[in-house]
């Protein structure tokens, strides 16, 4: 019994001192309330969880990725991004001003540049995409960057590595970067064979059993592609088959994505967001120089796209992301139109919308119709009801899964990225979204959301409302759960 007592004794003591390690570490209130909950009602299990996905890495600063190592040198590339941001402020172009508050939120905390003379092509697909990145990589004269977070060693992605090594082969210097998890299929065998064929492969964040939980929740999500710095792709599209329609199989999934195609001075933040991410992963040291950040980039007769990068992740003081889709919102005056896959938005990017329904601001969210994970997708739901009362519209895709993510406000502004609408990308996972200031462009993007809209079922308040009372309970339970996914 003395035993038993004891035990007892050191596990409330545990406990209390998990409790007081998550109330200090956690920045969220609701996130807290969460891991709080777990750790008290769920014996062990509930601190499992917290120490396996709850740590706050944003705050304790465990990812080091400095480019720079003169501070000098640091100072003046600094003082020319906001020289030069000033310029493109100074022309008055209508896009630009309206969202000068957006622009000014990324520009004064991570420095990201807003830059103009850039070509933007908006690829609708894997059938769209692998064309031109195949064709950008063909011409690659100096170097290739590579980062994904799923590539897969399928058909196309056996391609895309033969490619890599013929261009190694060719003298082209070429990096690549993988996440240990998303890209599990080519750990061994095809990353044996990038390097034996003369290219650097690393995996962002190699998986370790001893600290495996935390090396799967803390994921690489992006999707850079950069050729001699003056080429970019960046989006939501993965190197896998399933991302490419073919009309010859009838019985596979349609894969509905979005990616873009950058030519301009906006690739240099590409290009400056992959040396940091390669700094920290490779062991090696890559130096700012003309060969990464070419001086004399010669615009095309298209160039003409304003173009501002938004990355966040564990790494950055502050979920910027998020940050810049709460502006946007908050800055929308007549339409908002979102695609997103996971859409977990939290209680202040959920406040937001419905502040902006509650305006008059008409908001369009396209989801698929049934997600790949039942638990987010319930989780998902639980969110609909507040959105749908305050006058939001919520569609769900049937013609196959949607997996695009992407924002048009006003038919002037555009996003496409890699971050999913929803926690896990907002706090844990590396993510980076293009921001074109551009009315063309825009309207581009929008013309696809409504091209989607005809493949998709538009939710009915009332009857969402009249739901079974078991399913509605599911979803809130899933709710309560979502800062933890």
């Amino acid at each position: 019994m003395n035993w038993i007592l004891l035990f007892e004794i050191l596990y409330m003591l545990l406990v209390i001192a998990v409790c007081v390690r998550v109330i200090y570490d956690t920045q969220s209130t609701t996130k807290t309330l969460a891991y709080l909950l777990a750790v008290v009602f769920l014996p062990f299990i509930g601190i499992i969880i917290y120490f396996s996905v709850g740590i706050n890495y944003r705050k304790r600063k465990i990812y080091s990725k400095k480019i720079f190592d003169d501070l000098d040198q640091k100072n003046e590339i600094q003082k020319q991004i906001l020289k030069d941001s000033d310029t493109i402020f100074s022309t008055g172009i209508e896009s630009l001003k309206s969202y000068r508050k957006l622009a000014l939120l990324i520009l004064n905390q991570t420095l990201s540049p807003i830059s103009s003379n850039n070509e933007v092509k908006l690829l609708l697909n894997g059938e769209k995409k692998f064309p031109k990145v195949f064709e950008a990589l063909k011409d690659a004269k100096n170097h290739i960057h590579v980062e994904y977070y799923i590539f897969n060693a399928d058909i196309i992605g056996c391609q895309f590595i033969d490619l890599l090594i013929e261009k190694a082969q060719e003298g082209v210097k070429v990096r690549f970067i993988y996440d240990d998890f998303g890209s599990r299929e080519i750990r061994k065998k095809q990353v044996a064979r990038l390097k034996a064929g003369g290219v650097e492969a690393f995996p962002f964040y190699k998986i370790k059993l001893i600290s495996l939980a935390n090396r799967l929740n803390y994921r690489n999500h992006r999707k850079i592609i950069v050729i001699d710095g003056i080429v970019g792709f960046v989006g939501g599209i993965n190197v896998s088959d399933k991302y490419i329609n073919s009309s010859e199989e009838k019985n596979k999934l349609y894969w509905r994505d979005t990616h873009l195609m950058i030519q301009g001075p906006a690739v240099r933040t590409l290009q400056y967001v992959f040396m940091g991410d390669w700094n920290y992963c490779s062991g090696t040291r890559l130096i700012p120089d003309n060969n990464f950040f070419p001086e004399d980039i010669i615009p095309t007769t298209k160039a003409n796209k304003i173009v501002q990068m938004a990355a966040s992740g564990p790494d950055s003081d502050t979920p910027l992301i998020k940050q810049t889709l709460m502006q946007c919102i908050n800055l929308a005056k007549e339409e908002i139109l979102i695609t997103t896959p996971y859409f977990i938005p939290g209680e202040s990017l959920l406040s937001s919308l419905k502040l902006a329904a509650f305006s008059g601001t008409k908001i369009k969210i396209l989801v698929p119709g049934v997600s790949d994970s039942r638990l987010v997708d319930f989780a998902a739901r639980s969110y609909y009801g507040r959105l749908l009362k305050a006058g939001a519209e919520i569609y769900c895709y049937q013609k196959g899964f949607i997996h695009a993510k992407t924002m048009v406000v006003d038919q002037q502004l555009a996003i496409v990225g890699t971050a999913n609408m929803d926690i896990r990308s907002f706090d844990l996972n590396f993510e980076i979204n293009a921001i074109v200031y551009d009315d063309e462009i825009a309207n581009e993007l929008r013309q696809a959301f409504y091209d989607d809209l005809k493949f998709a079922t538009k939710i009915d308040p009332q009857k969402w409302k009249a739901r079974p009372t078991r399913i509605q309970l599911l979803e809130k339970i899933a709710g309560l759960l979502s800062p933890l996914m």
